[in-house]
């Protein structure tokens, strides 16, 4: 017993370790990456390239392009203690040189304040009618998100969509450019793999299939104006998939992120898809990182 203890000690000490130093170089190492030319931002492209991250990204605070962090949440107990982290590293980062961070908002979808109204921005918005989700309380974001864009004031122009298990580890420019949005390109998003199914709701007069991004709403920077737009069709597909057997069955858990990214085309919103945006992964230069990857290293 006393050898298994010492072994479990020295694992989680030399995870905590490694988290920390992770955290320590994203935070403080420069972006190396290379600027794509103009070309690439060409609203007419067809298939979204991968691209790094631009290298330099600072600019006069009268040219600054703002965008305002929204994360929905729950008033689960885990939730709400994500959110309160997240929020802490936000506001670390907001004014650092190179952060085009706005303003932020926990969108809190359980239809009553919490006590932690007065420590983040929250807006309370209504969750589904009983039933609708049908068990898939992810269904609750697109409409909490409609109801934000309806009823708030954002003095921002651009909205990064975010999620409670992100911790920012630099400041975030405004990556979106030129009427595109600004996305992570998850590699379990295949549009052509599901090509039968999305076409229920793409259909083939809207273009082919390589249209819909490989994304989800999150992580997402984008112009309100095109949210607005976005949302509520984001919102009806989420729930036409979730009602639909088939589609049902082949997206589980992100089907959510198949209707936002069949949504943004639908509205020919085309993004571009920044593989360093985020990670899953502990490696480095992120932006951001899901959290739930250093619960899993502590609990391992």
């Amino acid at each position: 017993m006393g050898c298994g203890n010492l072994f479990f000690l020295v694992l989680v000490t030399f995870s905590v370790a490694l988290i920390t130093y992770n955290i320590i170089i994203s935070a403080n190492a420069p972006l190396k990456q290379e600027l794509p030319g103009p070309s690439r931002f060409s609203s007419s492209i067809t298939i979204d390239p991968v691209i790094k991250m631009p290298v330099d990204r600072s600019k006069s605070s009268s040219s600054k392009r703002l965008f305002h962090t929204a994360v929905t949440s729950s008033d689960s107990v885990y939730n709400t203690w994500q959110c309160r982290i997240m929020y802490y590293w936000f506001k670390k980062f907001k004014d650092e040189p190179n952060s085009e961070m706005g303003g932020f908002t926990r969108i809190l979808h359980s239809g009553k304040p919490d006590k932690y109204m007065d420590e983040i921005p929250t807006f309370v918005a209504q969750p589904l009618p009983a039933g609708m989700d049908q068990g898939y309380i992810v269904l609750n974001r697109p409409w909490a998100f409609v109801q934000w864009l309806q009823s708030a004031d954002i003095k921002e122009d651009y909205i990064l969509m975010s999620e409670p298990d992100h911790i920012i580890v630099k400041p975030i420019p405004n990556l979106s450019k030129d009427g595109l949005g600004a996305a992570f390109p998850f590699f379990y998003i295949e549009p052509k793999k599901y090509e039968k199914q999305l076409r229920k709701f793409f259909p083939e007069d809207m273009g082919p299939i390589t249209n819909i991004d490989p994304i989800g709403n999150s992580p997402v920077i984008v112009g309100k104006d095109s949210l607005n737009k976005i949302a509520p069709t984001w919102m009806n597909v989420s729930l036409a998939m979730k009602k639909d057997p088939e589609t049902d069955k082949a997206f589980g858990w992100v089907l959510e992120m198949y209707a936002y990214a069949v949504a943004s085309a639908l509205h020919g919103v085309d993004n571009i898809l920044y593989k360093d945006f985020m990670i899953q992964v502990l490696r480095e230069k992120p932006f951001l990182f899901l959290f739930c990857q250093i619960i899993f290293l502590y609990t391992a």
